[in-house]
């Protein structure tokens, strides 16, 4: 079996996020670029429990979502949106997560087609954000099973240039999609969404 490390890495990451409560069950799937030139992306496999993954319970892709590496598992469904994400240069990692806060404030805004947040000292833990005066827009997409059409509406999102999609995203219902420069930073950027969602949601209920 090839790839260990990044195979440990990701079934890690699982059972930290199955522990906070953001990938439950089956739900969520996780991805690490192995190459590029030609594509090869390590992506959880159709179907399993984040909380008990173990080293076959991944494949690997190539840009079409082919499996490459003869493992009898499927890839995810949202395979396509992973290889969306991961043909942005600086994306070396992609996390999807189905928690609780997210999901809700998915539904809240889902008819604005988003939401900001705004003044918390966390934003700084978002790539590129260096204050806590910064007013960031998450975006939230419509749920869609045709994954292609989906990703296409993300793409035009990526590719806005007067302002581009960042960091990460909601699908209405669904879950949040982040990624980063590595599987550390998409990490880092799941915690910091996560932590900022619960406060947004916190603070309606209190207001």
């Amino acid at each position: 079996m090839n790839h260990i490390k990044e195979r440990e890495a990701l079934a890690a990451i699982g059972r930290e996020f199955h522990s906070n409560k953001w990938s439950l069950g089956t739900s969520s799937n996780y991805s690490v670029v192995l190459g590029r030139q030609p594509t090869q992306l390590l992506l959880t496999a159709s179907g399993k429990d984040k909380g008990a993954l173990g080293l076959s319970d991944f494949v690997v892709v190539d840009e079409t979502g082919n499996v490459l590496d003869g493992a009898p598992e499927k890839p995810s469904a949202e395979t396509g949106l992973h290889l969306l994400l991961t043909q942005l240069p600086k994306t070396g990692a992609v996390l999807h997560t189905h928690s609780v806060w997210g999901t809700v404030l998915s539904d809240l805004f889902a008819s604005s087609g988003g939401f900001f947040i705004e003044g918390y000292e966390m934003l700084k833990g978002l790539d590129g954000i260096k204050t806590h005066e910064t007013k960031k827009w998450v975006d939230i997409f419509p749920n869609d099973q045709d994954i292609p059409r989906l990703a296409g509406k993300v793409k035009a999102r990526l590719e806005d240039s007067a302002n581009p999609l960042a960091h990460g995203f909601l699908i209405h219902n669904h879950g949040l999609y982040t990624y980063g420069a590595n599987l550390f930073e998409a990490r880092r950027h799941i915690e910091i969404f996560e932590f900022l969602f619960e406060c947004v949601a916190r603070r309606r209920l209190l207001s």
